[in-house]
């Protein structure tokens, strides 16, 4: 008599995940090993997940990017005391920009590499806006130099990031350094006369002091 077969058990459904776990997961995976290691698929196996269950909480990659840079503007983006001179109120916002953004590099790869933003950082950009209205430049002019603190404020923090990386994974001299230590002072005087310190003194912190230097340029003739 044949026997009654048994009942095959259908899978289980996926744990619940939360959007903290989401978020978590995500920020660890472009801090470890950079945003194009972060995808949908991957996200869903490092939480122990589907991309279908992902979709409950996000649609796609660029809006998991939108919540990471929400979520990390929320705690590391702190508002200053604005000074009253708006000259000075420009190089306080903008070093405010800096310090958050030089603590995370990686989130300066994706302010750059997509057009997205965090809307709680438009606070920064309107007062270095309004700065530059209130010293003297038109509001077409204002948000060019804007750009030109955002370029100089973005480009410092990945020359310094990749320098960093680069030392941190080589301790060999650099083919800079090689060139530098071997320069022709006849031909490159200048170069030759600080090429043993060279290193050291592109190395050191001077992010304020060009900053300064940038806003007193962009409203040199206001």
């Amino acid at each position: 008599m044949p026997q009654p077969s048994t009942p095959r058990k259908s899978p289980g459904r996926p744990p619940r995940i939360s959007r903290e776990e989401v978020i978590g997961t995500a920020r660890r995976i472009v801090t470890e090993e950079g945003v194009d290691r972060l995808t949908m698929r991957r996200l869903a196996t490092e939480i122990g997940s589907t991309p279908m269950a992902l979709y409950h909480h996000v649609r796609n990659k660029e809006e998991l990017l939108i919540l990471l840079l929400d979520d990390y503007a929320a705690q590391a983006l702190r508002r200053p005391e604005l000074p009253a001179h708006p000259h000075e109120r420009i190089v306080v916002v903008a070093a405010a920009i800096h310090e958050a953004l030089a603590a995370c590099p990686w989130i300066v790869e994706v302010l750059t590499a997509d057009d997205l933003m965090s809307a709680s950082a438009l606070w920064f950009v309107e007062h270095i806006v309004d700065g530059l209205i209130e010293c003297g430049l038109p509001p077409d002019r204002a948000v060019h130099g804007y750009r030109a603190i955002w370029y100089y404020t973005t480009g410092e923090i990945v020359v310094r990031a990749t320098a960093a990386r680069r030392r941190a994974d080589d301790d060999r001299a650099t083919y800079r350094e090689q060139v530098f230590g071997n320069l022709d002072p006849n031909e490159l005087p200048r170069l030759a006369q600080v090429a043993d310190r060279w290193a050291p003194l592109t190395g050191e912190d001077t992010y304020l002091n060009g900053l300064r230097a940038l806003v007193a340029g962009l409203l040199a003739n206001c």
